[in-house]
């Protein structure tokens, strides 16, 4: 790669330039972000994920650039108008509109008016009034007439056609227009005439104006969703009179006729080329920015919810609430699989809670029952009230569960081929009940897209989005850690090193040979090479391995050195683990190779202290407020128990036990100023929040955490 490339990505990051170079080499030679950062980090001089992965993202845009600079360099070469300055200035460009404006003149395009007056050999009066010399353009301009070119004025517009293409293709040109729209660019939106009742949603953008460049990324996206769904124009308008002045300025050199010809060239080619190319690029720069601050908020919603707190390998009673169908109950065991499944009928129509409350109990006997998990959709608050408020054989903890993507894994291949011989409703219920023992796990075998806590999540670059949200799940899968003996192909899917085909793999082989008895044993594994077992292993668990390093995160690279460790304080691995006074008294600075130095052996020793230590949270009971079930229910100035559900850049929406989530505004948050609501609340935190204001016609609650005291 280019050095120049390593040295303008170290100073994007504000990090040292061998830094970059040596991240960028580990990425070329198949590491993963998660290994990069977790096992080399004498490498990279400690670097996190956010990091690595900036520099992975820099590293391929310049990459593709490196290759569109050859695509150009060929085109133009071709064309053999490549000289040697022309091609210096592509070789040391690292910008991609930069780029493009220097193989503007010279890229293939489609028949243009100045295309037209070119065929009609008007170049040369083109260039004559472009010099702003002659003092009668009309009479020079009779030399070019034609059976095309009939007139004086005719043969002067086709001139001046080819002057706004020139204006157009000039790089100092396109810089001031640039120049014009990132300072000036304002967003304007307008209601499309006779839509303003179809599009009342929209209603506070029907009309609306703010400078672009303060536009937050929320309103960005409201605007273009309104504009795709035909209810609203969107347009970008900047100083248009002061960016022509300067064009004027630039290519405007003297007075009389000819000069005139070239201020019309020069407000055409504004007007018809220059301000809707550029005004196409600052739309796309905009909604990039816009994509990648939704994104950035959905991805880190994402993380908070895959971290969510698991119950752990409990027995799990698992509801799926319904009305008229019915609940849905299903049974799990400790490891989440299905062991018996009916349905009940305590909600109207048939009210049956009496054979409700009888099967509930014969089946919380029967199977051992210590939790319950209930779906938060339909029926779910009436259902959580009638458990709780009967009797159960076993003392029970009752937890509700969000359903978001539940209906989405239940139709989908990964539960058919779980459950082909259950319904989507019995494969929904097994959901909600693994979702309470393991949100990780479970939550993995679903498209991010469709767990629900991001914004506009539709509207957004689909690619980056993806990109962006498969990073997160990989980044929370290995930071967490896999038992490489009860994961799912899913999760292992996740791991860094592994992919669908050797998660496979691995499934196939753990179902035909038995448990994994250490990690060694990986390497009998179909297609499990050095490298996808380098980068894999020290995410994976096997507990019950001979080796007790083999339930931690110590990457077996490391495990002759523990060893060392071990043996210099006369003690057997087995037991110098765990044992954290021991392991705080080692010499780290005795241990330090080129390989590994103080950062990599402080985590060893973490590790050895407390092996296999889940770094997720213990999950909490949360109860709704009694007799709130609807949003009718709500009034004014109630203050209300809640579970923050998502969070977005203007605020948080809470979910008080209704069916439609409250909005807590940034400005109702705390008391104090909030640039970002991430600041004081988390996903599923359990929060109490004042209503302040019910809007029933729109279905919008706005609430307060501040007026709560909670802030």
């Amino acid at each position: 790669m280019n050095p120049k490339i390593t040295e303008i990505i170290a100073g994007e990051l504000q990090i040292p330039v061998v830094r970059a170079r040596n991240t960028i080499d580990l990425l070329h030679d198949g590491a993963t972000v998660p290994f990069i950062a977790r096992y080399r980090k004498e490498m990279t001089g400690s670097l996190d994920e956010v990091q690595i992965g900036r520099i992975r993202e820099l590293w391929e845009k310049f990459t593709e650039l490196e290759k569109r600079k050859e695509t150009v360099l060929k085109t133009i070469a071709a064309l053999e108008k490549l000289t040697p300055e022309l091609q210096a200035r592509i070789e040391g460009c690292f910008d991609a509109a930069e780029l493009e404006d220097l193989y503007l003149p010279y890229k293939p395009r489609r028949k243009t008016r100045a295309t037209t007056a070119r065929e009609n050999g008007l170049e040369p009066l083109a260039k004559i009034v472009m010099a702003q010399y002659e003092r009668n353009p009309q009479a020079r301009a009779r030399q070019f007439l034609s059976d095309k070119v009939t007139s004086e004025e005719e043969a002067l517009a086709g001139a001046r056609d080819i002057i706004a293409e020139w204006i157009n293709e000039n790089e100092k040109a396109r810089n001031v227009v640039r120049r014009g729209f990132e300072r000036t660019a304002l967003i304007r939106s307008a209601v499309v005439k006779g839509k303003e009742e179809e599009g009342m949603k929209y209603r506070d953008y029907h009309t609306w104006e703010e400078p672009l460049k303060r536009c937050p990324s929320h309103r960005l996206l409201a605007m273009r969703r309104g504009e795709k769904e035909g209810y609203l124009r969107v347009s970008l308008v900047p100083d248009i009179e002061g960016i022509t002045s300067q064009l004027l300025r630039l290519f405007v050199k003297s007075e009389g006729p000819c000069a005139d010809q070239v201020i019309q060239a020069a407000r055409d080619s504004y007007s018809r080329l220059l301000a809707p190319s550029i005004e196409n690029e600052f739309a796309a720069l905009s909604r990039e920015k816009a994509d990648r601050e939704a994104i950035s908020v959905f991805a880190e919603n994402l993380r908070q919810l895959l971290l969510a707190p698991p119950l752990g390998p409990m027995r799990v009673l698992a509801i799926d609430p319904g009305f008229r169908t019915g609940c849905k109950v299903v049974c799990l065991d400790e490891q989440g699989n299905l062991l018996h499944n009916e349905t009940i009928y305590p909600h109207p129509p048939q009210s049956d809670r009496r054979m409700a409350i009888r099967k509930l109990s014969a089946m919380t006997e029967a199977y051992k029952i210590e939790a319950i998990a209930i779906g938060n959709g339909t029926a779910s608050r009436e259902t959580e009230d009638f458990i709780r408020g009967h009797y159960l054989d076993r003392e029970v903890k009752v937890f509700v569960v969000s359903e978001d993507g539940a209906s989405v894994y239940s139709a989908s291949a990964v539960a058919r081929e779980e459950f082909p011989d259950y319904d989507v409703t019995v494969r929904g219920a097994v959901s909600i009940g693994r979702r309470l023992m393991d949100p990780l796990a479970e939550l993995v075998k679903i498209d991010p897209k469709s767990i629900g806590v991001g914004q506009y999540q539709h509207d957004v670059d689909q690619k980056m989005l993806k990109r962006s949200l498969d990073g997160v799940v990989v980044s929370v899968v290995n930071h967490v850690g896999v038992n490489v003996n009860t994961a799912s192909p899913e999760i292992l899917t996740y791991v860094s090193g592994l992919g669908p085909q050797l998660a496979r793999n691995i499934v196939d082989h753990r179902r035909e040979n038995g448990p994994f008895s250490s990690r060694k044993a990986l390497m009998e594994v179909p297609r499990m090479g050095a490298k996808a077992f380098e980068q894999a292993a020290g995410f994976l668990r096997v507990p019950a391995s001979a080796n007790p390093l083999d339930n931690s995160a110590v990457h077996p690279e490391s495990y002759p050195l523990v060893e060392k460790i071990a043996a210099d304080l006369g003690t057997t691995l087995s037991d110098l683990i765990g044992k954290e006074e021991l392991i705080a008294g080692i010499e780290l600075s005795r241990y330090v190779t080129p390989e590994r130095g103080i950062p990599t052996l402080t985590d060893i020793c973490q590790e050895m202290a407390k092996p296999g230590r889940d770094p997720r949270k213990t999950v909490k009971v949360f109860e709704f407020a009694s007799g709130i079930y609807k949003i009718e229910d709500l009034q004014p100035g109630m203050i209300l128990p809640g579970i923050v559900n998502n969070i977005t850049r203007f605020g948080a929406f809470v979910d008080i036990g209704v069916k439609q989530s409250g909005l807590v505004h940034i400005s109702e948050l705390a008391n104090r100023y909030v640039a970002d609501p991430g600041e004081v609340v988390k996903l599923h935190q359990h929060v109490r929040v004042k209503v302040l204001e019910v809007d029933l016609a729109r279905r919008r609650i706005q609430l307060s955490l501040k007026q709560a005291g909670d802030s």
